[in-house]
């Protein structure tokens, strides 16, 4: 074959002659060619594929070394630029620009978290290396709460002998299953801490809520025995150290042992073997596997599973009750959940282990157990401070209380009860009780308290701070005050005056503002009644305050409106927790039911010409040294009239001094002296309420049995008379006035201004008639039924179920009726034709949160809970009953 025919195909030769001269004329000799024993340079002994790689790999060659010529020719034109050195934090990131330079790559991400979780590890380390776990023994010691009198010497201390503690071996296995049940199943296990749990209450922490809830039985030992029970972050940070280094330096028995000689399970009990004495009189170690149970129970908050009640609403003996059995139920079926118990065993636990009842408190004899509560629920009340944390005392507590007065207010009681009752001998002598309070006007300090028998005779409830007796006519004050202020609709804002005169006439048809007759739900017009069906005629308001009549103060309740007559009674001190909603033609007549402490302050407001205060029994709190903050004396305000209420005054004066006052008692004081008796329906209570300008005193009297149904009972027959506030209640007051007035002058009441003309009610004759005859008040005889008994008025409300019952509240055994009015009551009242269902719950803004819940047939009430930090003097409820119908 010629030469001319071997040559290579011509467009093949121009592919490869086409690319730029460099590219081939390094194409034409590649470095890498090989000499083929064919003859040096012959393309076609490397063949012609190598040809054609070799000279592509010298134009890409070529291609960078033009395209780099041709930057830095393109660069002449400009500053030369140095590469940029690398930086150890590439930030801001060089090459980018904008808002890109500034925004962290996810190597800068990620070498941070990095660096914080080895920060946190490393510091976390070094605070558990550096964290020292204080003596448990020292820091779980228990203080005395100190109190003082006013004079500033001892009245009592709190708190000694509620621990001991005990070696894991004198727990019962049972026990220790129990608690590990309910509080921290994996406590054998687990490492002391909930992350997800100190995560909950720090949040909660944040949000101003609970924080418990969350913690392991290793964080609450440690929480008890070494640190504050304060909710704070730095608290929380501490227990954390502490726990981690607790439980991974201690046995878990060590660990057990310490948290169960230090929890609390309520009655001034801390640690397992007070509360096994407390709640059944016996040792730890002879707990039974449901006593355990129920002790367990405890630990979630014994003022609210505790049978015997509680402080606060909501925490009744009924309503506590039912919540333990079924704590209790289920802490024995966790016990079988977890492996702690087989199901056999259970079984045999079918029936609640009922406590023993609460036993009484070294130090609390007579009535310092009644003062050391009050103050103590006061404190807590002022201060926001966990009753757990109070009851671990080192806190020193100067009160109002005066040693010579409630000594002196205490013998008059007794003096009372060894002259008049016997109830040895007499049925009617049996289960009779008595309530007081005395307190400073323009002051509020609470100087003298009756409670009850002692805390060392097994009465826990604080007759003076409970709510519950229905007051009677000693509401008939504010229904005057309201009249005197207001004036009605028929004067047209004309004050209505002592001198003013209503129709006193018994079976009285009581009409509304509008001259309309007031309705009964059987839509017949309501008539009121009077004692012994009394006709007074036409007859003035301070004439009917002293002889007690009814008909005219109903009357003037409904024109002035009842309204305003809650406002006056609330402007005087009374809380409106304590008031009856039902506000009827009987509420003038004192359906409601203040605590003894609520009455004597609002009396206090008249002998303070109008000027209210506060009741409060404690002026100092110390801790540590320091002085806690919230005690200051109680500001005083102007809240009534001055006016008004020194001539409300002047009328519960002639009450005492007048010819037939039902007060007179009251005289022996020699002195001037000013109050009001009040007697319910049935004779169910009996109450005085009189001052001095010095000193404002209530006495309140009632009946029922604490260890049969709760029923409330009638005290007509007690003392061999029937019940009467001008009686027994009257005669305790002058007792104790008496002494507690020694050396105190004989300062008299201010002299009132006259509040205008009288005005009368339509029909009222220019003369007073005289009445055809006198009562007896000194009697006080057991009144007739009337002829015509009138009907129940038409808006008495249904109350709800009260949140609270007291261990002696006859609420939670009967249900509430209204009576239907007309019922009389002894001592000087009628029941106003009405009895309502429902006297009110609700805190009494200091003193008694307890409730008042409601009243039955025949004006007796359903009863009344303490209920809050103050009823009772134990915190188990103290209540006392109410009554239903209308008064004097």
């Amino acid at each position: 074959m010629s030469e001319h025919r071997r040559k290579p195909p011509q467009s093949r030769g121009r592919r490869a002659a086409q690319p730029p001269q460099s590219r081939g004329r390094r194409a034409a000799q590649p470095s890498g060619a090989t000499t083929s024993s064919y003859g040096a340079g012959d393309p076609a002994a490397g063949g012609r594929a190598e040809a054609r790689r070799a000279a592509g790999r010298g134009g890409r060659r070529r291609a960078e070394e033009t395209t780099a010529h041709g930057a830095a020719a393109a660069g002449r034109g400009r500053r030369a630029e140095t590469p940029a050195k690398k930086r150890l934090i590439d930030y801001p990131r060089s090459g980018k620009y904008g808002v890109r330079r500034w925004v962290p790559s996810w190597k800068h991400i990620l070498t941070l978290c990095v660096g914080f979780l080895g920060l946190l590890v490393g510091l976390s380390g070094l605070a558990l290396a550096l964290v020292d776990v204080p003596d448990e023994h020292a820091a779980a010691k228990a203080q005395n709460n100190v109190f003082y009198w006013a004079d500033g010497k001892v009245m009592g201390r709190d708190g000694e002998t509620n621990r001991q503690n005990i070696g894991i071996e004198q727990m019962p296995l049972t026990l220790q299953e129990a608690v590990i049940a309910a509080e921290n199943a994996s406590f054998r296990t687990d490492s002391g801490v909930d992350p997800k749990g100190i995560a909950r209450a720090v949040v909660n922490m944040a949000r101003g809520q609970q924080t418990q809830g969350g913690s392991t039985i290793t964080q609450q030992f440690v929480k008890n025995n070494f640190l504050s029970q304060e909710q704070t972050m730095s608290r929380k940070v501490k227990e954390l150290f502490i726990s981690i280094k607790v439980g991974t330096t201690r046995e878990k028995d060590e660990i057990l042992r310490g948290y169960l000689n230090t929890a609390y399970f309520g009655r001034g009990a801390y640690g397992v073997q007070a509360a096994a004495q407390a709640y059944y009189g016996i040792n730890a170690e002879e707990l039974e596997p449901d006593q355990s149970a129920f002790l367990a129970t405890l630990l979630k908050g014994a003022d609210f599973y505790d049978p015997a009640g509680g402080e606060g609403p909501g925490r009744s003996p009924q309503e506590n009750r039912k919540r333990a059995e079924i704590r209790w139920a289920w802490v024995l079926d966790r016990m079988v959940e977890v492996g702690q118990m087989s199901e056999a065993d259970r079984a045999e636990y079918q029936e609640f282990p009922e406590p023993i009842r609460r036993q009484s408190q070294s130090g609390k004899v007579g009535q310092v157990g009644y003062l050391m509560e009050l103050a103590k629920n006061e404190v807590l009340r002022k201060t926001g401070m966990d009753k757990g944390l109070l009851d671990l005392g080192g806190f020193q507590i100067h009160t109002t209380f005066e040693r010579k007065k409630v000594l002196q207010l205490e013998k008059a009681v007794n003096k009372v009860r060894k002259e008049k009752l016997d109830p040895k001998t007499r049925e009617k002598d049996k289960h009779v009780q008595f309530g007081a309070a005395s307190i400073v006007p323009n002051d509020g300090a609470i100087v003298a308290i009756y409670g009850g028998a002692g805390f060392d005779k097994g009465h826990f409830f604080n007759n003076a701070d409970s709510s519950g007796v229905q007051v009677g006519s000693t509401w008939k004050p504010f229904v005057l005050a309201a009249a005197m202020e207001h004036g009605t609709v028929q004067s047209e804002g004309r004050p209505i005056t002592p001198e003013s005169k209503y129709n006193g006439d018994n079976l009285l048809t009581i009409k509304n503002p509008d001259g309309s007759d007031y309705l009964t739900k059987d839509h017949e017009p309501f008539k009121q009644v009077n004692l012994n069906a009394k006709d007074w005629g036409y007859i003035s308001l301070e004439r009917a305050m002293e002889v007690s009549a009814n008909t005219p103060f109903v009357q003037l309740g409904m024109d002035v409106g009842m309204h305003r007559v809650k406002e006056m009674a609330m402007a005087a001190g009374i809380k409106e927790g304590q008031i009856d909603p039902a506000l009827n033609p009987s509420f003038a007549l004192g359906t409601s039911t203040p605590s003894a402490i609520r009455m004597a302050d609002a009396y206090a407001t008249f002998a303070a010409s109008g000027t209210q205060t506060e009741p409060y029994s404690v002026t100092k709190v110390v801790s540590n040294g320091q002085e806690i903050e919230g005690f200051d004396k109680p500001s005083r305000k102007s809240a009534i009239d001055p006016n008004v209420a020194d001539n409300v005054t002047a009328t519960l004066e002639n009450v005492v001094q007048g010819e037939n006052g039902s007060g007179w008692r009251a005289r022996e004081l020699g002195r001037p002296v000013a109050g009001k008796t009040g007697t319910t329906d049935k004779g169910r209570s009996a109450w005085w309420v009189g001052y001095t300008p010095q000193l404002s005193t209530s006495v309140a009297m009632f009946r029922f049995d604490p260890d049969g149904d709760r029923t409330p009972l009638s005290l007509n027959g007690t003392g061999g008379e029937d019940a009467s506030g001008g009686g027994m209640p009257t005669q305790v007051f002058v007792n104790y006035m008496k002494e507690a007035a020694k050396g105190t002058p004989r300062t008299p009441f201010p002299k009132p201004r006259p509040l205008g003309e009288p005005f009368d009610q339509v029909g009222a004759p220019t003369e007073t008639p005289t009445p055809t005859e006198t009562p007896d008040v000194e009697e006080s005889p057991e009144p007739e039924e009337p002829s015509e008994e009138p009907s129940e008025p038409s808006e008495t409300p249904s109350p709800t179920e009260s949140e609270s019952c007291s261990p002696f509240d006859p609420r939670c055994n009967t249900g509430g009726n209204n009576n239907g009015g007309g019922g009389n009551n002894s001592g000087g009242g009628q029941d106003g034709g009405t009895t309502t269902e429902g006297t009110t719950s609700g805190q009494d803004g200091g003193f008694t949160e307890g409730t008042t819940d409601g009243q039955d047939t025949g004006g007796e009430t359903d009863g009344a809970s303490g209920g809050g930090p103050r009823g009772g003097g134990s915190g188990n409820g103290g209540t006392i009953f109410g009554q239903g119908g209308s008064n004097e």
